[in-house]
């Protein structure tokens, strides 16, 4: 299995930098990955699912600790690239009536 696109998009939050979507083989598409600012620095958050009880489960996760990291260095590689390009302007989540919805207007049209 390989990443074959990362698609970032900053946000301007305080922990929530950006979502990202990536694209598995050039035929599976994962979306609402994030990108936190932890307290030991940045990590890359699965998309989850607010349960009944307000806790969250994953929806989709690498099944080890191998793939895990090497996913997370891809994404994080992609995020700090993007973020260092001219004129990119990260927009606050809260523009959008749902958090992903920016992120998905870009990356449909």
């Amino acid at each position: 299995m390989e990443i074959t696109e990362i698609k970032v998009f900053p946000v301007d939050e305080e922990k929530l930098k950006a979502y990202i979507t990536i694209v598995l083989d050039d035929c599976f598409v994962v979306r609402d990955l994030k990108i936190i600012g932890g307290t030991s620095g940045l990590f890359v958050a699965m998309p989850s699912k607010r349960r009944k009880d307000g806790t969250f489960k994953d929806i989709a996760h690498p099944l080890n600790q191998s793939t895990r990291a090497v996913m997370e260095k891809q994404i994080l590689d992609a995020y700090l690239a993007e973020i260092k390009k001219p004129g990119v302007v990260p927009r606050r989540a809260s523009d959008c009536e749902e958090a992903q919805a920016c992120a998905i207007e870009e990356v449909d049209t």
